[in-house]
């Protein structure tokens, strides 16, 4: 029997695989949408503390390897999202997600209080990546990431993740993990895709994106070596009490089964889950069933992690 159960720390998730913060999942209708799904989890739209209108359109295009989008973050406030977990979280058995990505520090924190005081029985999500530019990602600010992190578990007791930018040499894997290591995470989030990509109509001899000149967020298959690279650096480098979330470029049961190798203990799906919707779900679970049974795995720890190098 083919068992594809995964766990976060407590939590306890019926399936590997879920979807990532910000797709399909702006509103309480589309995240119950996902609730009712075979998603093994479900993360709200990562959130500031008020609504927020984003870029103007087009804003998203997709592409024959994946997508590109300069969303400018649309969402509604934290309350909005935290009030339908708070109604979700005793009728359904999947973890609930929430993600806080404010506009500075201290918009990060006041929300990750009110999270603190609340009801709330779920995982946090940190964000600690820009959609958008290296420059102001906190993730490639060590120190400055360091010291939030340092404000956050002075006073935050719930479970909390973090979502990281791709990363591209081995010294900083070694600063960040560093860091991270020193801090009670449940988990950590590897990535949130490759920013300032530009993708170019050759027949308006145009930018697909109207805002920021058309550069914008790359992801779907264009991102997953990078997403399985940091997924197994990190998985190398963590405690292993720290677990790894895998975010990047999954559209196969194949894909999910790499990320799994590579360290992940849960994936999410994005571009793939936009263009098809929450049906998703199930075909991947279905084809990660099939590889499993071909491969004679009956759970996910059988090969979480087992990746072999030809040394």
């Amino acid at each position: 029997m083919v068992d594809t159960k995964t766990k976060l720390g407590p939590f306890q998730f019926q399936n590997v695989v879920m979807n990532a913060a910000g797709v399909r999942s702006f509103t309480t209708e589309e995240l119950d949408k996902l609730v009712q799904s075979q998603a093994g989890g479900v993360i709200a739209k990562s959130t500031s503390q008020t609504f927020e209108q984003g870029n103007q359109a087009p804003r998203y295009a997709d592409t024959d390897l994946g997508s590109i989008h300069s969303m400018g973050l649309p969402r509604e406030g934290l309350s909005y999202y935290l009030d339908a977990a708070l109604k979700q979280q005793d009728q359904v058995s999947k973890p609930l997600f929430l993600s806080v990505n404010g506009k500075n520090r201290d918009d990060n924190l006041a929300m990750l209080q009110q999270i603190n005081a609340s009801h709330f029985k779920g995982i946090t999500e940190l964000m600690l990546a820009s959609p958008y530019s290296p420059q102001i990602s906190l993730g490639y600010r060590v120190n400055d990431m360091d010291a939030l992190l340092k404000d956050v578990f002075s006073f935050f007791t719930k479970p909390l993740g973090v979502k990281l930018p791709p990363y591209f040499d081995e010294d900083l894997f070694d600063q960040v993990a560093a860091v991270l290591n020193r801090y009670p995470l449940l988990y950590v989030n590897c990535i949130s895709g490759l920013p300032n990509g530009l993708v170019i109509n050759p027949h308006t001899e145009t930018v697909m994106l109207r805002p920021q000149h058309g550069f914008g967020n790359i992801g779907g298959q264009y991102v997953k070596p990078t997403a399985l690279a940091n997924v197994r650096a990190f998985y190398k480098r963590l405690d292993p009490k720290i677990q790894i979330i895998g975010t990047g470029g999954v559209q196969t049961g194949e894909d999910l089964f790499e990320h799994i190798l590579c360290g992940a203990s849960v994936v999410q799906v994005g571009t793939a889950l936009s263009k098809e919707g929450p049906h998703i779900f199930g075909r991947l679970t279905r084809e990660l069933e099939t590889i499993m049974r071909q491969k004679g795995y009956e759970h996910i720890d059988d090969f979480k992690g087992k990746l072999k190098t030809l040394d």
